[in-house]
Parts: C-alpha cells; structure tokens; sequence
C-alpha cells in the first residue's frame, strides 16, 4: 500500500484528473523526499536520515509509525536519491520463495555494481525464521533492508534483525501538515478554498493524522461535490459516516484501549475493566487479540497468587472460539471480572526477568555434576551423579540440594507477596531455602 502526503501535483494533472481513477494519494505522491510532509525529525538536513543522504551512507533502517505518514513513500525516494534498485514486498502476502527471488534479484544486481533497496512492508508479519533468513544478506550488504511497521518493533521483531537495523519513528501528521494536504488537494482539482474553516477542523480531526486516508477522502469528495460550491462541516461528515472505520486496529486507539484494560484489570476495577472489553469489542477489535492480552495478564499481573486464572484465561479463549460472536464474548467477560478480582502477584514475572539477567551472564556454566546422568563408565569416574539425593524418598520431600551450577552461590530470585494462594508458598520456600543454605553444595 503506498502512503502519502503533501505533494507539488505534476504539470498538466489538472487537465486529466478525470481520466485518472487512482487514488489522490497516489496521483500526488512525493517525488522527491524534500516534498514529504510531517517527517522533519527525521529528513531533515540534520536530522538521521538527512544525515544519511548527505554522507551517501545509507545503512538497514525499520521506519515504525501509524498508517499514511509516509513509510512506503520514504522508501521509495530513498532508493531514488541514492542510485539504489527498488524491491518491495508486502510480508501479507509474501512468503519464502518471494524473499528468495527478491534476494536472487539482488545478488544479480550487486554483481553488476548496483545495490539494492529492499522494502518489506509490515515487517512485523514475518515470523522469527523469516526474519532471521534476513540477516546474511544484511551483513553482506547485498541488501539494505527497509522495513515498515504500525506495530512495536521492540516486540515484534527478532534482536538481532534490530541489532542490525537503525529504528526510526515517524509521526502522525499534525494539524499543520494535514491542512497543508488539503492544500495540495484543493491545488489540484482547481478548487481554491473549496473548504472552509469548520469544514477542514472536521476532516483533520476525523483523518487522526492519516494522511492517506485525508487525501483518498478528499479525492472522493472532490469527485462527488463537482459544482464548485463550498464544502461545509455537515457535508464532509456526512459522506465520512459511509467511509470512516469505526475502530482501526492499527491506529493508537488502539494501544491506548487495551492498556485501559491492562491497567483496569490490575487496579482490581472489574466496572472498568468491562467498560474497555466493551469499547474494544463494539470497535471491531480481534477477540483473539483480546484473548492473548488477558493470558498474559494471568501470568505477568497475578501469578500464584491465584493459579486458577491462567486456565480461567485459556478457558475463555477456547470458549470463544467455540462459540463465536456474540455469544463468546461473554467467556471474554468472564474472564475480565475475574481478573479483575483476582489477588495480585508479579512476583513470577519479576523472578522470570532476574533468571533471564543471570543466564545471560553465566549461560557456559554446566548443571551440577551430581543432577547429571552418568550413562558410561567414563562419566561415573568423573563424578556425574554423586551424591544425587531422589527428594521424594527424603523425609519432606525435599533433599536441600542446589540446582546451581557447581561453585555458583545459591541466588534467590522468586520472592512470594504475602497475597492470595501464594502467601502459602512463603513459609514453605523459607524452610527449603534454609535446607539449602545448611547444605551448601
């Protein structure tokens, strides 16, 4: 999909604009990166990208924003301003053997002294594999990579395609730079403050900073109100209602409803919580999407504390699938109020988070050598198994060994609130974590 705005419309457009059936945002896409509305922070002369063009260094970069700011059409003019062979591909409807021959394509081209600009758009729909099939021909420059995403990179993509990789955040289009479309619109259609003042206040307010969608709209409103009279608030309304999504999935609004509902969930207030399952429903957002957020929440928000409610989550999930709207959105609800009145805990999340510090710095270390097995004679004489105490024939249960590598110290990590089901857990740990600090190793 191409993005796109603010633009000088091409000599002669006027005279053919019926003829052309194109969206506007097409017809005036930017043909060079001076003329991109809204990305000053980023294409300016001493901006990065800016920056970039003027040393004739253009690096892999993952260009992360809303939908119509520009992306696609940044790529674009990036390849035209550097001598660069353009390749795009949408990871929607691309697999393996698309990236194979794009990568073919520009194995070719390099041989012959070009290089090449590969565009992935919504990157984030490539899974870890794919991603990681990126990373030769980064390394190798056989490839600068461009991708696109409206969604977090920082979750979406692999670490090491992000080491690899400057990220750069667009905007969405201010008030200023939406009106500044309307502009260039009104320019080429000929029509010269076809709106007015209330007239461009309601299509900026309802565009959310899309400029795509501001053009495409206007194009169409341009062709449909043809008899050159102003063009009012009530009229720009009144055709949007037929063309504006309630609820994009994309767009902020998104981020924004569903950490409602996180936060909701976690300040134990079911009304809200049930509020923000109901905006986000009503707005069309994926139940699944929902789904997987209240998973999550099962673990990262109450943990032990109540151990029922990861089923509880999985069990909604299932019933909706089940079920289907809207019908299944009650199990959603359910779910959400339980939640909701669930005791918390991040004491797992918080513990999760400390072991993955603590492997990454010790991860050479080999287990202990008495919970190794020793299934050859060589490996008894080196002292695999020695010593290996089977805890459920310990009185208690529990032998007191370290699971710690040999000559690592016994490190806590998990450390239960005294809420819920886990409040249990606290007395008992402390009698084991004293078995193991009499024991030692």
């Amino acid at each position: 999909m191409s993005d796109l705005f603010g633009i000088t419309p091409e000599k002669g457009e006027n005279s053919h604009q019926n003829e052309d059936s194109r969206p506007l945002s097409e017809i005036l896409r930017p043909k060079n990166l001076g003329e991109v509305i809204g990305q000053d922070h980023l294409l300016g002369e001493n901006a990065p990208i800016g920056q970039m063009l003027a040393k004739k260094r253009l690096s892999s970069m993952i260009l992360w924003g809303p939908p119509g700011v520009g992306k696609t059409t940044i790529a674009r003019l990036l390849a035209q301003e550097t001598g660069h062979e353009f390749q795009q591909i949408s990871a929607v409807f691309s697999g393996v053997a698309d990236l194979k021959k794009a990568f073919e394509r520009a194995q070719t081209y390099k041989k012959m002294g070009k290089n090449t600009l590969l565009f992935i758009d919504e990157i984030h729909r490539f899974n870890r594999a794919q991603q990681d099939g990126f990373l030769p021909y980064v390394e190798s420059g056989v490839v600068t990579l461009v991708g696109a995403t409206t969604e977090n990179p920082s979750f979406e993509l692999n670490g090491a395609l992000l080491s690899r990789a400057r990220v750069f955040v667009l905007n969405a289009l201010d008030e200023s730079a939406l009106n500044s479309l309307i502009d260039r619109a009104e320019a080429h259609f000929g029509r010269e403050n076809a709106l007015g003042d209330d007239a461009r206040k309601a299509i900026v307010k309802l565009c959310d900073g899309d400029g795509r969608y501001l053009l495409n709209l206007l194009g169409e409103i341009f062709a449909i109100k043809n008899d050159n009279e102003p063009i009012d608030a009530k009229a720009i309304m009144s055709f949007a209602q037929r063309k504006a999504p309630a609820y994009d999935k994309n767009k902020e609004e998104h981020y924004n409803l569903i950490s409602a509902l996180h936060k909701s969930v976690r300040a134990s207030d079911p009304d809200a919580a049930l509020y923000w399952l109901a905006r986000m429903l009503h707005g069309g957002e994926d139940p699944m999407f929902i789904a997987r957020r209240l998973i999550r929440m099962a673990s990262e928000d109450i943990g032990l504390a109540e151990p029922n409610a990861l089923a509880v989550t999985i069990a909604a999930r299932d019933a909706f699938q089940m079920l289907g709207a809207p019908e299944g959105e009650l199990a959603l609800a359910q779910a959400v109020v339980h939640l909701s009145c669930c005791p918390k805990s991040n004491a797992t999340y918080t513990a999760f988070g400390a072991a993955q510090e603590l492997a990454r710095t010790t991860q050479d270390r080999p287990p202990p050598k008495h919970f190794l097995n020793a299934p050859t004679d060589l490996m008894k004489t080196l002292g695999y198994g020695d010593n290996y105490q089977y805890d459920p024939d310990v009185a208690g249960g529990v032998s007191g060994q370290s699971g710690f590598p040999d000559g690592m110290a016994q490190a806590r990590l998990y450390e239960p609130k005294d809420s819920g089901a886990e409040a249990r857990i606290v007395e008992k740990l402390a009698v084991w974590r004293g078995l193991r600090g009499e024991k030692g190793k």
